[in-house]
């Protein structure tokens, strides 16, 4: 599993964004709520950084201290993923928490949505899955950090995506963890 500082190297300018000081999610508290635990490279990013929004394009969901009850309901309840499964347009992924369902992560600007597939049990062996906004689902045996590691070192092509994508200098954009 790729360690943050990896992903730090590939995105240098990511790291103006890192939190000086713990941020204290409450990971037992989410995973209480979610009714699972999540993936250690994730949680290790969500502890160093806030929701990270990556060259203008894809946004990175991480949960506010304080409010991870909040990211944990919105990862249950994701409505677009529930109805695209009612329409039959999720080529036999499920939302969690039916078993192996999804968990989103990240989104992107254009309608792209980033999931963990939560099988197998051990959340550290979830891989990466992608439904581009052209409907196409792409499945990357890979955890979060080194999803964007690679797409953003471009090793890892993601089917669909625009073709600036990634660009030739991403720059990332922390946002705020003020909770209103």
């Amino acid at each position: 599993m790729l360690r943050v500082e990896e992903l730090e190297a590939t995105l240098p300018s990511m790291t103006q964004w890192r939190a000086t000081v713990h941020r204290s999610v409450d990971w037992a508290a989410l995973a209480a709520d979610l009714g699972t635990a999540l993936p250690s490279d994730y949680r290790s990013l969500a502890d160093a950084y806030p929701v990270l929004v990556i060259d203008d394009f894809l946004t990175v969901s991480v949960p506010t201290p304080g409010a991870e009850v909040r990211w944990a309901s919105a990862s249950r309840g994701d409505e677009i993923l529930q109805d695209l499964y009612e329409m039959g347009d999720t080529e036999g992924y499920v939302p969690f928490p039916q078993p192996g369902g999804l968990i989103g992560w990240a989104a992107s600007n254009s309608g792209d949505s980033f999931y963990w597939r939560t099988s197998p049990a051990d959340p550290d062996a979830w891989p990466v899955v992608v439904r581009g906004d052209n409907g196409d689902w792409s499945e990357f045996p890979v955890g979060a950090v080194e999803f964007l590691a690679g797409v953003y070192g471009r090793n890892i092509d993601v089917p669909g995506m625009p073709r600036d994508f990634p660009s030739d200098d991403p720059k990332v954009l922390g946002l705020s963890d003020r909770i209103d």
